[in-house]
């Protein structure tokens, strides 16, 4: 009866373990993609580099290590002010 039991609550734990990690794994990319298509936007104003450029130039432009970097940082930092604001209200 006791391993019926441990056996339960470990698979409810995983089961929160994996739904929270996937929330969280779609929430990050999804802040990524908004900083991907942010600067994509920006490379296409009025005051940015591409203006004349081909689409395949502003990829290259945009994706470099640096802006991955910036782009992981903001979405877990992201991440947690969402969640810390989640419990709140």
């Amino acid at each position: 009866m006791i391993e019926k039991a441990n056996k339960y609550l470990f698979s409810l734990n995983s089961k929160k373990f994996i739904n929270g990690f996937l929330r969280a794994l779609i929430e990050t990319g999804f802040i990524i993609f908004l900083f991907y298509s942010n600067l994509l936007m920006g490379e296409y104003n009025k005051s940015g580099n591409a203006r004349g450029k081909s689409l395949y130039w502003a990829l290259n432009d945009i994706f470099t290590t640096e802006n991955l970097i910036i782009a992981l940082v903001a979405a877990i930092i992201g991440y947690f002010i969402f969640e810390f604001l989640r419990k709140i209200i």
